[in-house]
């Protein structure tokens, strides 16, 4: 996934510039220039103030067509997206078999306090 052209997508289709979005969010023009061409992964609170600048939901940015709707349906808090910024952190040391445990254990709890 080339979550930075995405963003970029994204970014034309409302007819905006990284000047827009640097305005928007307060982040560099050359910070989001660096994202769009692949040089620089942002972080999940970084992407959501781009989606807030881009006034989409965060789900948005992200492939799967059926998980992204079922997240445009959440909003989500700064505190649940730093969490989340921690377990994309720490996941990324994780073995793949590990990594799918901790995400089952992820969606079983998401499912359980959504309900």
């Amino acid at each position: 996934m080339n979550i930075g052209g995405t963003i970029r997508g994204y970014r034309l289709q409302k007819g905006m510039s990284q000047g827009d979005i640097e305005k928007r969010t307060g982040l560099l023009r050359c910070y989001l220039s660096r994202v769009e061409n692949g040089h620089t992964v942002p972080s999940l609170e970084t992407l959501q103030k781009i989606a807030g600048a881009l006034e989409i939901p965060l789900s948005q940015f992200f492939a799967d067509e059926s998980v992204s709707h079922e997240m445009a349906t959440m909003n989500l808090s700064e505190s649940e997206i730093r969490f989340l910024t921690q377990v994309q952190r720490y996941s990324a040391h994780l073995s793949d078999s590990d990594r799918k445990l901790l995400l089952a254990m992820v969606r079983k709890f998401a499912s359980s306090t959504l309900s």
